[in-house]
């Protein structure tokens, strides 16, 4: 698998923290945008295709259209709830027993095409919060629109999952997962998080997706 340099794709990144009041109550938002050196159709076709998506993130099975039901392989699933082809669309992100929710926006920015992703979610563990906070799930994200999405719109390339396994634990891939773990560690400080706390978070999540020991 080619790796992303760590300037070229975790800086380029947006990451920003936030919350929304759902009806069942106050949920954090994790935000993550990228821009990418194609038209907003090639973006779409690339993020809700089923035979584009295994090309740069995972096999999908099922409806992909409003009301249908999506499921990732190995990974979340749940039900188209909007969209508004081709500039966004919003679904449930249902994974270990827990609710999400993923809101995708396109729009054009300069010669290329911005995809904004809003990562909605209920925080029902203070203690897990603590231990990881967003980078957790953002962590996930950054590898995805930066290692896989980025690198299939500029090269055309797939995207092989053992290899992408690996590179994880190579020196680029910690250094990848380092600079997007300290990412979403600075966005939380700038939401009011201690900065130790956040950095010593980050320090932790590092550790879970690289399979380092976590610091003591």
């Amino acid at each position: 698998m080619p790796e992303p340099t760590v300037a070229g794709g975790v800086s380029d990144v947006r990451r920003t923290l936030g919350t929304r009041t759902l009806e069942a109550g106050e949920a954090k938002v994790a935000t993550i945008s990228r821009a990418y050196p194609t038209t907003v159709d090639d973006l779409w076709d690339a993020c809700t295709n089923p035979r584009r998506l295994p090309r740069w993130f995972l096999p999908v099975e099922g409806e992909l259209a409003v009301g249908g039901k999506y499921q990732l392989a190995g990974n979340a699933g749940g039900t188209v709830e909007r969209c508004d082809a081709p500039h966004s669309f919003a679904a449930t992100w249902e994974y270990g027993g827990d609710v999400s929710w993923i809101e995708v926006t396109l729009t054009p920015e300069g010669d290329g095409a911005r995809l904004t992703l809003e990562h909605v979610a209920h925080v029902n563990d203070d203690a897990r919060w603590a231990q990881y906070g967003p980078g957790a799930v953002g962590v996930g994200w950054d590898l995805a629109l930066s290692s896989g999405l980025a690198r299939h719109i500029e090269t055309g390339e797939s995207v092989d999952p053992a290899a992408a396994e690996a590179w994880t634990g190579s020196p680029e891939g910690v250094a990848f997962i380092s600079a997007a773990s300290a990412g979403w560690a600075q966005a939380w400080i700038a939401e009011g998080w201690p900065a130790e706390d956040a950095l010593a978070a980050a320090a932790r999540t590092t550790a879970f997706y690289t399979g380092q020991p976590e610091p003591a």
